[in-house]
């Protein structure tokens, strides 16, 4: 459909997982897009092959933590494309620790990648946004957003800190015709969930028994996250600004669930 002919993606976290998703997607769209992350090479190829596609992307090194690299990144982005329109801040880490282990070099990190980096990404962006007839700006919470984690203190405080920042964004630049709104995912297949779950004794059987507590009974794939980051980062979602939209597969629908056998969606 080409829904973003003639726009520019910045998308932080793009070399694996709903970044990466994110970004042929949105190539496939129209979109120049920018992959940024702090493994080059992998966001290299990526970009390589949607260029081979007939796309337009551009891979940036860049680590979130770091004030200096955001501000070149998007500078460099807004430089090769002229302009930026969409800025989706999808990249994230997760520390799996009891509050008591944490230090506070731990919550300086997890806190700078998950949130600060929203926060410098939007400031930056922010002029070129403004430049822009419609400016889109998507944050990537997660069902922690609004519901607590086992083990993950500064993590999950760090997603419902997404949420007051998305509000507060929309707010203030509203008048400039900026929307921003926030993609919230449950369990969702990608490196960073693998890597959480090789902290228990049996990665498998422990995802196999978080997926009995979802409804539809199964993970969602990346792309599926991408479809709505896409739905926020054009007009298919007009008038929408402020808000939050969970992806889960039903998981934060009841207090109480276990799925029973097999469900459609498992075929």
């Amino acid at each position: 459909m080409q829904r973003l002919a003639g726009q520019v993606a910045w998308i932080s976290g793009a070399s694996s997982g709903i970044g990466e998703a994110t970004a042929r997607l949105f190539a496939q769209e129209g979109a120049c897009v920018a992959l940024v992350g702090r493994r080059k090479k992998l966001c290299e190829a990526i970009a390589e092959e949607i260029r081979t596609s007939g796309g337009r992307a551009l891979a940036l090194e860049c680590d979130v933590s770091r004030e200096s690299d955001i501000r070149d990144s998007i500078e460099k982005t807004a430089e090769a494309f002229g302009g930026l329109q969409i800025v989706v801040n999808n990249a994230g880490m997760v520390q799996v620790k009891m509050l008591h282990e944490c230090s506070g070099e731990d919550w300086d990190l997890v806190m700078g990648v998950n949130v600060r980096s929203m926060f410098l990404a939007t400031k930056y962006a922010m002029s070129y946004l403004r430049q822009s007839h419609r400016g889109y700006i998507v944050n990537v919470g997660s069902i922690s957003s609004f519901v607590g984690q086992a083990k993950t203190p500064i993590y999950t405080t760090s997603k419902h800190a997404v949420l007051g920042l998305t509000r507060s964004i929309a707010l203030d630049y509203a008048a400039d015709g900026v929307r921003c709104n926030c993609v919230c995912p449950g369990i969702t297949d990608t490196p960073m969930l693998r890597e959480h779950l090789d902290t228990t004794p049996d990665p498998e059987a422990t995802l196999a028994g978080r997926l009995r507590r979802v409804a539809m009974g199964v993970a969602l794939t990346p792309l599926d996250v991408a479809r709505s980051i896409l739905f926020f980062s054009c007009e298919d979602s007009a008038g929408v600004t402020g808000t939050s939209l969970t992806v889960d597969c039903g998981y934060l629908t009841a207090a109480e669930w276990e799925t029973q056998g097999k469900t459609a969606f498992m075929e």
